[in-house]
């Protein structure tokens, strides 16, 4: 694949349709590299060569796999804490083989990174989720190293000194951050530009997306997603401070709207827009 030059624009796709089709639609948005999640229902058998062919003639570079479960809610933060991740003991183990399969799925493809949300992580480390989950995301780091790979937690479901904590506490070096500043702010977590200078030495990947802080009047509400440069994160500032802390990786523009035209729209003017503030 092509070499990415410094914060390369990247995009958040889903797998799921005909690979070449869904490589030539993120092309079109002026993007050449991007991040492929992987949807709970999706088939992984047999697909890494149909991937892989698709890639390589595209001359497309994937930088990350993201894995998402079968069952997961974003409604409200009650849902998220219910259905999300690897809190919910039901569908613990079920998921821990599903992240396993996509790492493999990502070793593959020659693809270096997986990642995923692990859901609300107990500050309390003498709780029971917190060291069932602890142990599960060790596992789950030892098979991602063995592919040379790195296990990246989506920022946003707990505040940055409770994840950082979580970090030491795991003891892996292949566990790393994919930030999405966006994210601190959908949850009420804490002001994603300190928050990423809290946990800098930790990321590997970036969600470049914006939004709006959750209403006050309304207890267990999500905050709003909006157009990249139309929320509060403060775009500017968020790429200024990702040059700051030494990050030279993609930011990856992810936008999740249910009508996918008006999506694309979205991402297209997202690319626009990280072009000028990028220079």
């Amino acid at each position: 694949m092509h070499p990415l030059r410094d914060l390369e624009i990247g995009v958040m796709f889903w797998g799921g349709r005909d690979p070449v089709e869904t490589i030539r639609e993120q092309k079109a948005l002026g993007v050449r590299c991007g991040q492929i999640g992987i949807p709970g229902d999706m088939n992984l058998e047999g697909a890494a060569a149909s991937w892989k062919a698709a890639l390589a003639a595209e001359q497309f570079t994937l930088v990350t796999v993201f894995c998402a479960y079968k069952g997961e809610d974003y409604a409200d933060i009650p849902t998220v804490q219910r259905t999300v991740g690897f809190i919910p003991e039901a569908t613990r183990s079920e998921r821990e083989a599903r992240t396993l399969e996509c790492s493999d799925f990502a070793a593959a493809l020659g693809v270096n990174g997986i990642a995923c949300h692990i859901g609300f992580v107990p500050e309390d480390e003498t709780h029971r989720d917190y060291i069932a989950v602890r142990e599960m995301v060790r596992r789950i780091c030892d098979r991602a190293a063995s592919h040379g790979q790195s296990f990246a937690l989506e920022t946003g479901q707990e505040p940055a000194k409770t994840l950082l904590h979580f970090f030491k506490d795991t003891g892996r070096a292949n566990l790393r951050i994919n930030f999405d500043p966006a994210n601190m702010i959908l949850y009420g977590t804490g002001d994603p530009i300190e928050a990423l200078g809290v946990l800098a030495e930790h990321v590997v990947s970036v969600h470049a997306k914006d939004g709006d802080w959750p209403p006050k009047d309304v207890p267990g509400a999500l905050g709003t997603e909006r157009p990249l440069g139309r929320g509060s994160v403060g775009m500017e500032r968020f790429v200024e401070k990702l040059k700051q802390v030494g990050y030279r990786g993609p930011m990856n523009i992810e936008r999740e709207v249910p009508d996918h035209q008006e999506r694309l729209r979205d991402i297209a003017m997202g690319v626009g827009l990280l072009e000028r503030i990028r220079g």
